[in-house]
This record gives C-alpha cells, sequence and structure tokens, in this order.
C-alpha cells in the first residue's frame, strides 16, 4: 500500500471533495480518483459513498481510523532512517575487554552520547577471545581489546601499549622504597590473570628475563580490575596495567618499577570488510581513536 494513496484519502475526508484534494495536493482530479479507486481495489472495500455529497462507508471510517497513525508511523520511520543515513541514529554493538569497559569507555561513550542522543550503544564485555568469537559471529560491529593473533578475516588497528605499574598493600616493605627494580620482587608472591590473558602472558615474558622462577607460587585472578582488592586484602601483590589501579583504592599502593616493559597494543578490531560498517559506527570508531590513540 502507498502511502501517496492513503494521504490522498486523507485529504479528502479532511477537505470534502476530491476536486479540493486535488488542489491541495497538486494533482488533476482524475489522477485523485485513480488513487482513491487503486487504494480501494487493495483493501477490497469502498471508503466512499459517491454523490452529491462524499460521505465515508462503514469501512471508510474504519480505515480513517488508523490513516492518522500510519502516516505518523511513517514520519517517523522516515525520519528515523534520514537520521540514520545522516550517521545521526541508530545502534551500534561495541565490544570490549577490561580494563578498558570499566576504566576508559564509559568517558568516551558520556561524550559520544551528547553528540549523538539519538544513537544507542550496545556495549558486550569479555576476553580477546570472546571478541575474535563474537566480532566473526556478527555479534558485534567492532572491539576495543588486546592485539590478538593474527586472523585472515579481522583487522587489528593498534592505538598505543598499556603502561604497567606495581600494586602493593599500603604497608607493604617495599612501599618506601625509593628504586623498584623486577629483582626486588623475586621473594614476593604475585597475583596474576589467568595464563591466556595478554597481560598475564607480557608479564612472564618480563619475570622470566629479568627474575627467572619466582619463589612463591603466584595466585590467578579472573578479572584485571578485581586483582586491586586481592590486594587490598594483603593476599599479594600485582603488576598491572596502570588505567586499572590508578588512582589506588585505600589500603593500596602504586609504584613505578624501574625496569618495566610496555604492556601488550591495545586498538580497535574489525572485520576486514570495512564496507559492512555504519556510519555512525565508523564516527564512533574515530571517536575512539582520537581518544586513545597516543602512538604506538
Amino acid at each position: 500500500m502507498e502511502i501517496r494513496l492513503i494521504k490522498a484519502f486523507q485529504t479528502i475526508v479532511k477537505l470534502g471533495s476530491f476536486q479540493r484534494a486535488a488542489e491541495a495536493l497538486q494533482y488533476s482530479q482524475p489522477t485523485i480518483t485513480i488513487q482513491i479507486k487503486k487504494l480501494e481495489e487493495e483493501l477490497g472495500v469502498r471508503l466512499f459513498e459517491r454523490g452529491k455529497t462524499i460521505t465515508l462507508t462503514n469501512a471508510g471510517r474504519l480505515f480513517l481510523e488508523r490513516a492518522d497513525s500510519l502516516l505518523q508511523e511513517y514520519d517517523v520511520l522516515n525520519s528515523t532512517l534520514s537520521d540514520f543515513i545522516n550517521g545521526d541514529a541508530g545502534s551500534i554493538r561495541l565490544g570490549a575487554t577490561e580494563p578498558s569497559a570499566s576504566n576508559r569507555l564509559p568517558a568516551i561513550l558520556a561524550e559520544y552520547a551528547i553528540t549523538k542522543p539519538k544513537v544507542q550503544v550496545n556495549v558486550s564485555i569479555g576476553s580477546t577471545r570472546d571478541m575474535i568469537r563474537m566480532l566473526l559471529e556478527d555479534q558485534i560491529d567492532f572491539a576495543i581489546c588486546n592485539q590478538p593473533e593474527p586472523h585472515l578475516e579481522l583487522a587489528f588497528d593498534s592505538l598505543r601499549h598499556e603502561t604497567f605499574t606495581l600494586l602493593l598493600p599500603a604497608n607493604h616493605s617495599l612501599a618506601d622504597k625509593e628504586e623498584i627494580r623486577l629483582q626486588d620482587l623475586k621473594n614476593e608472591k604475585m597475583l596474576f590473570t589467568p595464563g591466556t590473558c595478554p597481560f598475564r602472558i607480557r608479564i612472564e615474558e618480563m619475570i622470566t628475563s629479568q627474575i627467572g622462577q619466582l619463589r612463591h607460587a603466584g595466585m590467578e585472578v579472573t578479572g584485571i580490575n578485581a586483582i586491586k582488592y586481592f590486594v587490598q586484602a594483603g593476599m599479594g601483590i600485582a603488576i598491572s596495567p596502570e588505567v586499572a589501579v590508578t588512582p589506588p583504592i585505600p589500603g593500596t599502593i602504586v609504584k613505578t618499577v624501574k625496569d618495566l616493559i610496555s604492556g601488550p597494543p591495545l586498538g580497535l578490531l574489525t572485520k576486514r570488510n570495512l564496507d559492512a560498517q555504519s556510519r555512525i559506527s565508523l564516527d564512533l570508531k574515530d571517536e575512539i581513536k582520537r581518544k586513545l590513540y597516543v602512538g604506538v
């Protein structure tokens, strides 16, 4: 059913004649007559009783009740599609890993929402492996995560390297030491994320090259943002991405370690087929790049 046919019907009812409706819509009267005939054929009912005056049939009165809402819904849809085409409306499915999901993304999205209030952003949080799976299964449009292993279908745009720092209980013996090196941690109980975590892999590279085997077995904590609470409880110390532990929570202290190397790259993971990206997704990607890029 064409919208112009509904508008013609509505205008005839409003103005009381085919002729006045034709003038208002800038059609000829025969054109209006043909449009109403076509509408009646599509609906399978007569809408008007034709005579000296134009009156609605029972079916016409029923159709009139719905015509206004149909046109309003059409106008809303037309406006929404226009906003989408112009990059002002729609939805984005964004994936993110920690600590960026909690410590970087909220501020970026809050600012983005001010300029794009009609855009809905749905955020999925998980590991880098989760981001790969969700992209390949078309569950997200793109992701903020650490650099994964190369994949034929995916592209990674590196924006920065994470910066590591040392998190200690406030009463720890190293808290007052002016210069700390990795060798100073040899006898300490370390808190780690699971073995597949990019941060754990990078930290173990440092420990292996500078310390060798730790004297104390470490404790594993799933979730990089949770480690600071275990440090707070005095259960060990942790080398952590700086963004995850700064500012430190009560009972903990952040210290620089002289010979720490940089953490794994953080960036945007997307499918290689960028033609499938909507304008609003591309706009948000550009905003994230602007906020996170510091050179790599």
